[in-house]
Order: C-alpha cells, then structure tokens, then sequence
C-alpha cells in the first residue's frame, strides 16, 4: 500500500523535476520549486534525483502510512513529527505500518518535500508525474491533495543502507542577495534603471507564487517602453512589469512573455529565491556567464560528494 492523506495542508502537491519538451505547446515546465531541496529528498532515500515527492508550501500534510516505507523530509525549516514526536528533517527516516506523519508550519522558508524510498504510483502524463494545476494535468488527478486521498508507493523498500548515515549536512545563514546575469533586453534600460536594479532593496510581496515572485521598490526606467513580442521565458528571468517593478519567473511560469527581461537569478541561487517569504527584503548582484557557470560545477561537485556519502558513509567520518 502507502498512505493515506488526513489532513493535506495549505497546498501540497505531487512534484518532480518537470515536464519539459512542451512547451512550444503551451504547456508550462511546472515541478519542484526548490529542485535542490527534491533532489536531496530523493538522495537521502535512495531513488533517482527527479523521482516525484510530495512538495508543501508553508504547512505540510499529516499521513497515516498504511504500510512499512522509508521518508525524508527536506526543504524550508520543517518540523516533521512520527506519532507526534518530532523527528529531524534532512534525514532519512523509517516509517512503519500504522504510524502517522505530521509535518507542522515551517519555521522558515516556503516550501518542503516528503520524499518516499520506491517513488509514488502516480502515472506518467508526457514525462512528468508533476502536478500542473494551471493545466489541471498530471499528479493526483490534476489537482492539489485532500483528505481521504490515498497514494500508494511504486517498489515497496525493504532495507535502506546505513540509514542512520543519511542526514544532510546543516546549511549555513546565507544573505539574501540573489546572483544574476543580465539578461537579453537589459539595453531597454536607460543606465539609471540599472543601476537601480542593482543597488536598491526590493521586498517579496504576498502576490508570490509557484508562477513567479512578485518585487516591491523602486521604479526600474525604461528607455521607451518595457514591452517587447512574446518571446520564450525561462526559469529565473526577470520580467520588468508596467509598472516599472520586477517579476521573477518561477516554476509554473507562462511559457512566453511580452515584458522585457533585465536579468536572470542564477540556476543555484533559485532555490533560496523560492523559499524567501513575502516581506523579505532582497537585492541583486550581477555577475559573469563564466562564473555562474563555475557556481554550477560547484553545484554537481557537492552533489556528487552527497552520493558517495550515502553510498559508503564510513569515508566521511
């Protein structure tokens, strides 16, 4: 069996790493917001690094496991509990038949995983086991979980290695600036617009969401107007509104846009991007293809040093 669902949460969802290759249909890539935390989730379990999980925002769901399974919680600042004593998050965890999950309000952050050793039954709609809910596709039939919903588990895991070796290392304070490279129509931009793009504050608004993080401050100038034709977005651009106040594009993003982009959030910056909460201040920080590109072989060494951990914990002690 698996799990069934008593209490779901704000908004829980079952995500992976995308559906990607349509979106010259007009179908949004989706997924995890946070692919970094998704990845670690499925690191600690032992399963693909896209396999899906289950992703929550703000507040996870309580489950009642109806059989023996292996869970990680990662992500923003959980506080998971196993029949209402709290285990850590950031490690793997053994569940037995009958237990009870509940993962409360996060401390900090925005969005957290429930990753699962074997993957989740859910199928398969063009690549993707990702909830889309602007489509109303893929995940548990399209939409978010409720009560009474029940998944089960694809490969049930008997034994997981050195399980009480996978724990991910704790993460230090970082500052909430946000890396950048300046993006394709940054020259729509009188110089003045630019340098007010890079120096001042812009706070989080409560307008954010899976589609795209919503700025408040100071008016960016355009040298005419910010609109331009529709082109492709990606994740992390930064579309400069009407109004003159930036829009980051996040995992359900439109798949074009008509808003001109001065810049993009580095890919490993995204994820501390996604889980900063309404009301937090932020500023940018531009700097070179080659050295976002150096951050992302940073980025994979890192990764692999986590497998091998897993794979023979006794190397790291």
């Amino acid at each position: 069996m698996g799990f069934r669902v008593i209490t779901p949460g704000p908004l829980t969802t079952v995500q992976d790493a995308g559906r990607t290759g349509y979106q010259s249909q007009g179908f949004p890539v989706g997924g995890a917001m946070d692919l970094r935390a998704l990845r670690m989730g499925n690191l600690l379990v032992g399963n693909p690094e896209n396999e899906a999980a289950l992703e929550f925002a703000l507040s996870g769901p309580e489950l009642a496991f109806t059989d023996n399974a292996f869970i990680a919680v990662t992500g923003g600042a959980a506080r998971p509990e196993i029949n209402g004593k709290p285990v850590p998050a950031g490690s793997a965890l053994r569940i037995r038949k009958g237990d009870r999950l509940r993962v409360g309000a996060m401390q900090e952050g925005m969005y957290g995983y429930i990753a699962f050793a074997g993957g989740l039954d859910i199928p398969v709609i063009m690549g993707s086991r990702s909830t889309s809910l602007t489509c109303g596709i893929g995940g548990y039939e399209g939409r978010k979980l409720a009560a009474g919903d029940e998944i089960r588990e694809r490969a049930q895991r008997i034994r997981l290695p050195h399980l009480r070796a996978r724990r991910l290392p704790e993460a230090g304070t970082i500052p909430p600036v946000f890396r950048v490279i300046m993006g394709p129509q940054h020259g729509m931009f009188t110089l003045r617009g630019t340098e007010i793009f890079l120096m001042s504050e812009y706070i989080v608004t409560t307008e954010t969401n899976r589609m795209g993080c919503r700025l408040d401050g100071p008016v960016i100038p355009a040298k005419h107007a910010s609109d331009i034709i529709s082109d492709g977005t990606a994740p992390g651009a930064i579309q400069i509104a009407s109004d003159g106040k930036p829009i980051i594009l996040l995992a359900d993003r439109q798949t074009t846009g008509g808003y001109a982009k001065i810049a993009s959030v580095i890919t490993v910056d995204l994820p501390r991007l996604v889980q900063t909460r309404p009301g937090t201040k932020i500023r940018f920080q531009a700097i070179t293809l080659e050295e976002a590109q150096a951050m992302i072989r940073q980025e994979k060494q890192y990764m692999n040093y986590l497998r091998e951990r897993f794979r023979q914990p006794w190397r790291h002690r």
